[in-house]
């Protein structure tokens, strides 16, 4: 296949990253990559989809990869999983055979294994450039659910309208379902049997690096995971606390033991970032050593240093992340031609288990089996927002009581079409989103 008439696929399709910040996948496709990686980390607790759709799909997911790696010249494709995902390995060695420059990568149960740059320096042994790109050193990473979709792309069977999303923590039937875009979070609860207490918040995403969100909020493209935790609980009330408290706290509490140094995933693999000069340099509201805040920029924000390295519960990774949007607003660029430090000799005796950090969080009596439902799950109406990746929103190209059809993208910038989920009538739209009614 030729890469216009693969990027035209993607593109046509709405194929975006199937989380995270939702990179257009087209625009990911490069022929300076040797290796295309497979992501089926999955590191953060209570997430499953991915080792379920990679067990159920491993043949149409491979040959997916075969393609992409062809169409690049790559060498090889490497599909990065979990070895305690047994039944997603199992599905993929019996496939090998099949694909010719397929192979497997068995990554270790800790965490962030499924941080791009651990998962490359993982499968690989090579170290991305601190603030550079994957393809910088010939790699191309894509996870699990986006190749389904560019699959699915491929057979033309539709663009992008679905989403696998997990339901788990204080409901009744933890499961994984394949949700419309625009469906209400609160609807994917009411399926997983509704909440197990009364008083609850719920957080968007993993409960290291997702956000608190609330049941009218809807699917989109990168929607990963809904969690149900008690209002009190640690995850919950770790974020609700103001910045400007969390540094008084640091300034008060900071005692530069350098734990969140010392356990840092990025920090280890040689990139100059390093948790406790910031704390120090933050707090002491002097500028006369800015190099600790302008390395912020390398941070993966994994949270690794806020909710499991520090004794003292003080909170670097939001205040790093406070920094980072700062610098980002002021135009400072990410610093370029660093070169990383060699990867510590004793980094695997440092990596963070994942059942350890679970119960760390509070979080082991939620793991749980969470049983994939793949059929796309009926409602009556969505709520369809037009940005839902990196790069220019969709603009709306309906208007009230239209049929469906969501979504373009204007010519020349970065992005991805959105389209209708359900059948129906245009009951509202704005330059935000698209509310669509079931006819």
């Amino acid at each position: 296949m030729e890469m216009t008439e693969l990027v035209e696929i993607m593109k046509n399709a709405g194929v975006c990253g199937a989380g995270g910040a939702g990179f257009p996948t087209y625009a990911k496709l490069d022929k300076r990559a040797d290796t295309i990686i497979l992501n089926c980390a999955e590191c953060e607790p209570l997430l499953k989809l991915h080792r379920q759709v990679l067990e159920k799909y491993a043949h149409e997911i491979m040959s997916t990869l075969q393609v992409i790696a062809d169409t690049l010249d790559a060498q090889k494709a490497i599909i990065a999983v979990k070895g305690s995902y047994t039944n997603a390995v199992n599905a993929v060695k019996a496939n090998l055979d099949a694909f010719k420059k397929v192979e497997i990568g068995i990554l270790p149960e800790t965490y962030p294994a499924g941080d791009e740059v651990v998962t490359i320096y993982e499968t690989t042994g090579r170290v991305v450039p601190p603030g550079s790109l994957p393809i910088m050193i010939g790699v191309c990473v894509f996870n699990v659910e986006t190749i389904l979709n560019v699959y699915n792309a491929m057979q033309n069977k539709g663009p992008v309208t679905a989403k696998y999303i997990t339901i788990a923590g204080e409901v009744k039937n933890p499961i994984t379902l394949k949700a419309p875009l625009g469906i209400t979070y609160a609807e994917l609860i009411e399926m997983a049997g509704g909440t197990t207490v009364s008083d609850y918040a719920l957080i968007a995403g993993g409960p290291m690096t997702g956000r608190i969100c609330q049941p009218f909020d809807t699917v989109t493209k990168t929607s990963n995971a809904v969690l149900v935790l008690p209002r009190n609980h640690n995850m919950i009330t770790r974020r609700t606390v103001k910045v400007t408290i969390d540094m008084k706290r640091a300034m008060a509490a900071c005692c530069q033991c350098q734990m969140c140094t010392d356990l840092c995933p990025r920090h280890l693999l040689g990139h100059p970032i390093a948790p406790h000069a910031f704390m120090r340099a933050a707090s002491s509201g002097t500028a006369q050593d800015i190099k600790p805040l302008i390395d912020t920029m390398f941070c993966s924000q994994c949270g690794l240093c806020e909710y499991y390295s520090c004794f003292q519960s003080l909170s670097p990774r939001t205040l790093i992340g406070e920094y980072k949007m700062g610098l980002r607003k002021n135009g400072v660029p990410i610093p370029k031609g660093i070169e990383a430090k060699p990867v510590f000799p004793d980094r695997k005796l440092r990596a963070v288990s994942k059942e350890r950090l679970t119960a760390r969080l509070g979080l082991s009596q939620y793991d749980l089996p969470a049983p994939l439902v793949d059929e796309v799950v009926k409602t009556d109406k969505v709520k369809i927002m037009l940005s839902q990746h990196i790069g220019a929103p969709a603009q709306a190209v309906v208007k009230t009581g239209d049929s469906v059809k969501v979504g373009q993208v204007e010519d020349g910038k970065l992005g991805v079409p959105v389209h209708a989920s359900i059948d129906g009538v245009v009951a509202d739209v704005t330059d935000k989103y698209v509310v669509i009614n079931r006819a």
